[in-house]
């Protein structure tokens, strides 16, 4: 696969940027092991087919690195990996996207695809919250989406991870989607790696030609990263 435009990402970095487990990303998009009703193991595929799924690579695309994050809100309030799986397969399919979560439609008719999955799975226990749109904007909370960029046909197209500055932008159009500054388009680490050698940020922007607002958000940046 042509890789320009994609994004890659170990799982490792895919884990920090997300704050998703690492364990849990593996678990979801490489496939996981359970037991039946008759307490023999079986083993589950994956939620989905990762982009890079047919690259042997060990890493996930862009689109990947979005759509996790929604899942991982469905998991924090209780919905299984069963329902996730079936919610998913029927929104891509009435949506026509293989990333049917971060899709703007979903905003509006994940509650009724969601509702008729846990219909299906029998987590009735959980209809009642996900029946509620108010309720339901609790799990898919704003700060999902907020920052995710779309393009004329509602993918996303770029993703501003801080909810207060967009002076961080992952692009999978540029430096294969890791996180750059906005201004000047280089990469978050390579700023903070030359701060750290420098130890002079205002040095580091006239090094690199980029506003020293640029080098801070970039620390503070990656900094966050392993906080």
């Amino acid at each position: 696969m042509q890789l320009t435009g994609v994004g890659l990402y170990t799982f490792p970095e895919a884990a920090k940027l997300t704050k998703v487990p690492l364990r849990d990303l593996r678990r979801w998009l490489n496939g996981y092991p359970s037991r039946d009703k008759h307490g023999a193991r079986k083993a589950n595929a994956p939620l989905w087919e990762t982009e890079l799924s047919d690259d042997c690579l060990d890493a996930i695309s862009f689109h990947d690195l979005l759509e996790v994050r929604f899942v991982h809100a469905f998991r924090k309030h209780g919905v299984s990996l069963h329902t996730i799986r079936l919610a998913s397969q029927r929104a891509r399919e009435l949506f026509e996207t293989d990333y049917p979560f971060t899709s703007r439609q979903f905003r509006t008719d994940g509650r009724s695809i969601f509702a008729s999955a846990l219909q299906e799975t029998g987590e009735t226990q959980l209809l009642d919250l996900v029946k509620q749109q108010y309720a339901f904007r609790k799990i898919i909370e704003p700060s999902l989406y907020r920052g995710i960029e779309f393009d004329t046909n509602s993918t996303a197209a770029r993703w501003y991870p801080s909810s207060k500055t967009r002076a961080i932008v992952l692009d999978p159009k540029i430096a294969f989607g890791k996180p750059v500054v906005t201004h000047g388009s280089i990469r978050t680490s390579v700023l903070y790696d030359a701060v750290v050698a420098e130890g002079d940020k205002q040095f580091v922007a006239k090094l690199y030609e980029v506003p020293a607002t640029a080098v801070e958000a970039a620390v503070a940046f990656e900094e966050s990263l392993t906080a």
